[in-house]
């Protein structure tokens, strides 16, 4: 897995969002947010993230849809259940995934974050494919930006996100990566 200057992974399945725009001058990539998304909610495999992210969801497909369809909502990364990653946002621009947020007294996550979306729910165990993807990507990341610390949604918008939800488990996914890299500050220690 190698990026490439523009912020693209070399091979993963890159499918392009709108819901995006450019970072701020000067921000740095110093953060992963880690997130939970299943459309319809707690189902698995159907292409609903995909279309919200590309703002193709059809609202009668699903009565859930007709509450999120005109959302525009983006992440960089998207991890399905099997492990296969999708890209929707090259890395050097700021996908729309962490809404109002505050990390380490710094406000709009967005401008300095990466945002990996797992195919799941709050009530749902992750698949050990979706953990070594995840650990696969997130290596990948430290090497090439400056990554400092990991989050779940629920700690940088908290009260108002519970992803990646009480089903994650921080140390299985933190434990193979290097400490000397990063040690996520999302894990109470």
């Amino acid at each position: 897995m190698h990026i490439d200057a523009d912020g693209l992974l070399d091979s993963v399945r890159f499918i392009e969002s709108p819901n995006c725009d450019e970072r701020p001058k000067h921000s740095s990539i110093s953060l992963l947010v880690i997130h939970n998304i299943s459309l319809p909610p707690n189902e698995f495999g159907g292409n609903g993230v995909i279309e919200l992210f590309t703002n193709q969801l059809d609202q009668h497909a699903h009565p859930y849809y007709q509450t999120v369809h005109e959302l525009k909502v983006s992440a960089h990364f998207f991890i399905r259940r099997d492990g296969s990653v999708i890209q929707f946002v090259p890395c050097t621009k700021r996908a729309w995934h962490a809404g109002v947020s505050y990390w380490q007294g710094k406000p709009q996550c967005n401008d300095f974050s990466i945002g990996i979306e797992l195919e799941g729910s709050d009530i749902t165990p992750f698949t050990d494919a979706q953990y070594s993807a995840l650990i696969v990507l997130t290596k990948c990341l430290c090497d090439y930006y400056s990554i400092k610390d990991i989050a779940g949604h629920s700690d940088i918008a908290p009260g108002r996100k519970t992803d990646p939800g009480p089903y994650f488990d921080w140390e299985k996914y933190t434990a193979p990566l290097d400490r000397h890299i990063i040690k996520p500050k999302s894990i109470k220690t």
